[in-house]
């Protein structure tokens, strides 16, 4: 059956004007990108056989061109389109966290955080510096290292902190495995980094691990 055969309301499209994109699911979303199916497939079906495919939604946007141009019903066309959709998703978190700006949502600086980090092949360590309002002074990435991890340097990152007369501090860092849960290592370097920038009252809101999922929050789970 046609997607435009659909009841009006379990149409994406329609769903999506009606109830906000939050409420579609990741075939869904998929399906309106797609704009169309195959031969005796609709939208949505296509979209549900490249998720089983590929594993996950992350797993597709993240295909290099060559994986992603295989897939029956994909091509080069799409591959471009999706590469401008997840780029403007980056610029628009980009604005949204530049200079000057207040944090006042979590999901927002966790969206951000996930466009900046996810998806990459090798692990990277970076902090949103703020002022004493919690306005966002810089983003940086800070060590970068390989799959298995990157090294952090306490009194490199005070180093910075001080440069940038920042106030606070919320960390971040990847695990290309996908795994968002904390290592004992993870937790060892943030006390650790907490106790260095104490020392100049510095204070470290948050550290977010970027993985699969929703990005988990050492602060939100008292690790902080």
């Amino acid at each position: 059956m046609s997607i435009k055969d659909w009841p009006a309301d379990e149409r994406p499209r329609e769903k999506l004007l009606q109830r906000g994109a939050n409420a579609l699911t990741d075939a869904e979303l998929l399906a309106i990108f797609l704009r169309t199916g195959t031969i005796g497939k609709s939208a949505v079906d296509m979209s549900r056989d490249l998720l089983s495919e590929f594993g996950s939604l992350q797993a597709l946007l993240n295909a290099d061109q060559t994986r992603f141009c295989q897939c029956h019903g994909l091509g080069q066309a799409k591959y471009v389109q999706l590469q401008a959709v997840l780029e403007m998703a980056r610029r628009h978190f980009c604005e949204i966290l530049q200079r000057g700006n207040a944090l006042t949502s979590p999901e927002i600086t966790r969206a951000y955080l996930s466009a900046q980090l996810r998806g990459l092949s090798y692990e990277v360590f970076a902090c949103l510096f703020l002022d004493n309002q919690h306005r966002v002074i810089v983003w940086e990435e800070l060590f970068r290292g390989t799959i298995d991890g990157a090294s952090v340097y306490p009194r490199e990152v005070a180093k910075r902190a001080l440069f940038h007369h920042a106030a606070a501090v919320i960390f971040a860092h990847n695990h290309p495995s996908g795994i968002n849960e904390p290592s004992q290592a993870d937790k060892q370097i943030t006390e650790k980094l907490k106790q260095a920038l104490g020392l100049f009252d510095i204070r470290v809101l948050d550290h977010f691990i970027v993985g699969d999922g929703n990005p988990y929050s050492f602060a939100e789970h008292g690790l902080l």
